[in-house]
């Protein structure tokens, strides 16, 4: 994709946007967009991970544009409310935690 990390806008599909530093990144076998968010105003930097087909087009941009685009965009490394399932509620009847091995199968 690029030779090294470039600024630039993302727009995916689901009419989501990211910015951050694009490069690409092969992950088993498999390439993926790589973009690194920086750290602004508080919200720590992360990276995120895309398959080609979740991307519907990459703006290469200055410095200053992917930072005003981070801090409007206000990308999360993840959703909050998909961690706040209760446990208790995935597993199967009858299992307590003390029952619960690392090798058991659900």
């Amino acid at each position: 994709m690029f030779d090294k990390a470039i600024p630039c806008v993302v727009e995916l599909f689901g009419h989501q946007r990211i910015a951050g530093n694009v490069s690409s990144e092969t992950v088993g076998g498999a390439s993926f967009v790589r973009v690194d968010v920086p750290t602004v105003e508080g919200s720590p930097a992360f990276t995120k991970l895309y398959g080609d087909k979740a991307i519907y087009a990459i703006t290469p941009v200055d410095e200053a544009t992917m930072l005003l685009a981070v801090r409007a965009f206000q990308a999360v490394p993840i959703e909050r409310y998909r961690l706040e399932i209760p446990v208790r509620a995935t597993l199967p009847a009858g299992y307590g935690d003390d029952d619960i091995a690392d090798d058991d199968e659900f």
